[in-house]
């Protein structure tokens, strides 16, 4: 399941909101694989969709947001939407990891994480992305791509030969301890630490 899929940092875009679309089409099928799963392959899926959406979601609020609060003529208003919507997804899905795929809610909460990360992901589409291409050169956007593809190769969401204990020890945990260890991992990619 899924290992024909891209592997983000390794994907041929280079520009970041092509990276980033491409990205929120590989979410939308891995939802579908979730939900799809026989029972006794959903945790594995639910692992996967868990990863990926830590890694992208860690990667837009570390590279993309900020530069968009720049750049945008609103920006400040439209990434603090962006991440409320993340924040609220976050929630659920920290919810739904430590209930586990056996939980009777698990699909019903499934399709409400789904809800709300599709929504989010084309309010940043439409509001975000938009803008962001609008007033960005190529340049700058080929440099969030190498920033975004750069962090991801750190963080991957499938384990890469040779890593595997380093990929398993970064991306175990619940969804939150996931995304702050690539946070780390990302800020310590483009030098810089908080």
């Amino acid at each position: 399941m899924g290992d024909d899929r891209p592997v983000p940092e390794l994907m041929g875009e280079n520009d970041v909101v092509d990276l980033l679309l491409r990205q929120h089409s590989m979410i939308r099928d891995m939802f579908d694989e979730v939900e799809k799963a026989p029972a006794d392959k959903r945790a594995e899926a639910f692992r996967s969709l868990v990863r990926l959406l830590a890694v992208h979601e860690t990667a837009e609020e570390e590279i993309v947001h900020p530069y968009a609060r720049h750049k945008l003529d609103d920006g400040d208003a439209v990434v603090n939407d962006r991440l409320k919507e993340e924040n609220e997804a976050k929630q659920l899905l920290t919810r739904m990891e430590e209930a586990g795929v056996e939980d009777p809610r698990f699909l019903a909460d499934l399709t409400l994480l789904r809800g709300a990360v599709l929504a989010h992901a084309e309010n940043e589409e439409r509001h975000e992305f938009t803008a962001l291409r609008a007033r960005t050169s190529e340049a700058e956007r080929r440099a969030m791509a190498a920033g975004v593809k750069a962090a991801e190769a750190m963080a991957p969401t499938h384990p890469h030969a040779g890593v595997e204990s380093a990929t398993k020890n970064l991306l175990v945990g619940t969804p939150l301890a996931i995304m702050d260890r690539v946070r780390d991992v990302i800020r310590d990619a483009m030098g810089g630490k908080d």
